[in-house]
C-alpha cells in the first residue's frame, strides 16, 4: 500500500498551513516555497483541498487560504480522500463497478469492508494538529538481551 505523491503532497501541504494558521494569509506559492512541494501542485492541491471544503479561500487584499476548520477537526483520512476519493483497498470495498475476476466465488471479499475500516478508522484518528505540532524527542530504547546472550563490556 501507498499513497500517490499527489495526496502525500496534500497532506504535507496541509501540515505546514495549520502551522501557519492564523499568523499570515496564506498562497499557495508560500506554501509551495514551505515545503518545496513544486508551485503548480500546490495550486492544484490548494484549490482541490478548498472544493473539499478543508480550505477557504478568500480573494482580495489580505485575501489567501486559511483551515476551513480547527486542525483538530481534521483528520490524515479527510485529507486523502480530497485528493484520492475515499480510501478503498480493494476494488470490492469500493462503491460501483468491481472489476475483480473473482467476484462472486471469493470468499475474502465479505471481509475486505472490516479491513478497510480499520485502515480508514486508523487514518482518522490522526489530526491534522498532531501532524503540525513539533515531534517530540524519542528516547532510544535499550534492546534487552536474549536470554543466554552475554554481554561483555
Amino acid at each position: 500500500m501507498r499513497l500517490s505523491n499527489l495526496a502525500d503532497y496534500a497532506v504535507v501541504l496541509m501540515s505546514a498551513a495549520a502551522r501557519q494558521c492564523g499568523s499570515v494569509p496564506l498562497h499557495a506559492a508560500m506554501l509551495a516555497e514551505q515545503t518545496g512541494i513544486p508551485g503548480p501542485t500546490a495550486q492544484k492541491l490548494v484549490s482541490g483541498l478548498a472544493r473539499a471544503g478543508l480550505l477557504v479561500a478568500s480573494r482580495g487584499s489580505g485575501g489567501g487560504v486559511r483551515l476551513a476548520r480547527p486542525a483538530a477537526a481534521i483528520s490524515v483520512a479527510d485529507i486523502i480522500e480530497a485528493v484520492e476519493g475515499p480510501i478503498a483497498l480493494t476494488s470490492c470495498v469500493s462503491e460501483g463497478r468491481h472489476d475483480c475476476s473473482l467476484e462472486g466465488s471469493c470468499k475474502v471479499q465479505p471481509h475486505w469492508g472490516v479491513v478497510n475500516g480499520a485502515v480508514r478508522g486508523a487514518l482518522a484518528e490522526i489530526s491534522l494538529a498532531s501532524l503540525a505540532a513539533a515531534p517530540k524527542a524519542r528516547t532510544p530504547q535499550p534492546i534487552p538481551a536474549l536470554a543466554g546472550d552475554e554481554i561483555r563490556v
